[in-house]
């Protein structure tokens, strides 16, 4: 069960993922509207599912190598085919001034696909998210909203659907 809000401003999914294999297939389908130059937010409580869903649209994506939370790194790259993603892991910065100090700013430009868990540590030092995904644990499975936040997130959206 999925909708699209019809105001374009708030462009919004919602789905229920019962299991594994549901996240795998919903993954997948993120997998397939990725174009360079999209910033996505990934928001949810711990073990809520943020990096399984990333785990899922790489694989999708025909990346076959190891897909680790980048807690303690900070962030992971891949490359596949023509899309250079980023992957990251605010969840242990104390203060959003880390960002600045990492030197990140740099890969959120046209030519890369940036995923952002715990985006809120960053405080609003982050650039506006085109998609933001948020988890949410339930007793049979998980809930999913994706939002739009820019034209071009929309258009994404619209593409799922």
């Amino acid at each position: 069960m999925h909708s699209l809000d019809e105001n374009p401003r708030q462009s919004k999914i919602t789905r229920h993922l019962a299991d594994e294999g549901a996240t795998d297939a919903f993954g997948a389908e993120l997998a397939k509207v990725l174009k360079p130059g999209l910033m996505i937010t990934l928001s949810g409580d711990l073990g809520a599912g943020k990096t399984a869903l990333v785990r899922a649209m790489l694989r999708a994506l025909g990346y076959a190598g190891k897909v680790k939370s980048p807690t303690y790194a900070l962030v992971e790259f891949y490359v596949i085919s023509s899309l250079y993603l980023y992957h990251f892991d605010f969840y242990r910065f104390n203060d959003p001034d880390e960002w600045h100090e990492a030197g990140f700013r740099e890969y959120f430009n046209e030519n890369s696909v940036c995923l952002v868990e715990w985006p809120e540590k960053a405080g609003g030092l982050l650039p506006s998210p085109d998609i933001k995904i948020s988890l949410d644990i339930r007793e049979s499975g998980r809930n999913v909203t994706v939002e739009a936040g820019s034209e071009k997130g929309r258009l994404c959206l619209q593409e799922l659907e």
